[in-house]
């Protein structure tokens, strides 16, 4: 992408916006310098952080597996949907059901572009350009009610989305509540969310430079949460375990229902994100 030409109306070449960022990290090439710059400084503090991106990519495929063919959801909603790349929701949860209905949610620019074209013949996935953290711009857009049945069963999903906030620690349970208290029973969340180890650890110490890093430079900044913050997002829903004969809790990503045996110990980059899947009784 070049610097400052051929910018989509509304996007500041000199400002960096995390699903570029994130692109650039697994390897995309739908960004400017300033998002490269940024995940330069990130990976300074922590030189595999490309590595936390791509952890949470394979995640949100085994959500999706998950959810499409044993929770049998066939609605979904990706808020912070971030710019399309090789696997995206749509493509994992129609191969259950080629039927399923799903809404892609970001506010960059960009990523609205790209998002438009690669749906362009998908009859049954939408985009609209909204900010999860204002809900009713999602909740009552008319593609929102229109494309989706709200008396079946709805899977949103906050995948590294909900620790881009700061100030008011209470927005992004308030936030999630809009959502859950609108969802239909039966109905699923996913969140992944920067993790507060809070104990002075080589995790701990790398959230925190991260923190800094982002901080010090032109993206929004990021919070990190504590395993018990975290389940706090998803209020009165039931966690599903994290694994065979596992509990329900908040664990990290690699943890989550892995596609097969964990060979070594998790690195830093592996362990920073936590994850948690909840129903709707």
């Amino acid at each position: 992408m070049a610097d400052a030409v051929n910018a989509p109306p509304g996007v500041n070449p000199d400002q960096s916006s995390a699903a570029r960022v994130y692109d650039y990290l697994l390897g995309g090439k739908d960004n400017y310098e300033i998002d490269r710059q940024v995940a330069r400084e990130a990976a300074r503090v922590m030189p595999d952080i490309a590595e936390t991106a791509r952890v949470n990519r394979h995640l949100m495929t085994r959500i999706c597996r998950f959810l499409a063919y044993h929770a049998g959801v066939r609605q979904y909603i990706d808020c912070g949907s971030g710019m399309p790349t090789a696997e995206n929701v749509h493509q994992i949860v129609q191969r259950a059901d080629s039927g399923t209905k799903v809404v892609y949610v970001d506010y960059d620019p960009v990523v609205a572009s790209h998002g438009r074209a690669l749906l362009d013949e998908n009859e049954f996935t939408e985009y609209i350009q909204a900010d999860f953290f204002d809900p009713p711009s999602i909740l009552d857009h008319p593609t929102v009610t229109e494309h989706l049945d709200w008396d079946q069963p709805i899977a949103v999903l906050f995948l590294l989305a909900l620790h881009h906030q700061t100030g008011d620690r209470e927005v992004p349970a308030k936030v999630t509540k809009e959502f859950i208290d609108r969802l239909p029973s039966g109905s699923y969340v996913a969140i992944s969310h920067l993790l507060d180890a809070h104990d002075g650890s080589a995790d701990d110490e790398a959230v925190q430079g991260i923190i800094e890093s982002i901080h010090n430079g032109s993206m929004k900044d990021v919070s990190s949460r504590t395993r018990a913050e975290i389940k706090e997002l998803f209020h009165d829903m039931e966690l599903i375990p994290s694994g065979p004969n596992k509990p329900a809790e908040i664990v990290p990503v690699v943890e989550w229902w892995p596609d097969g045996p964990l060979l070594g110990s998790p690195t830093v980059a592996q362990r920073i994100v936590a994850v948690g899947v909840a129903r709707k009784p």
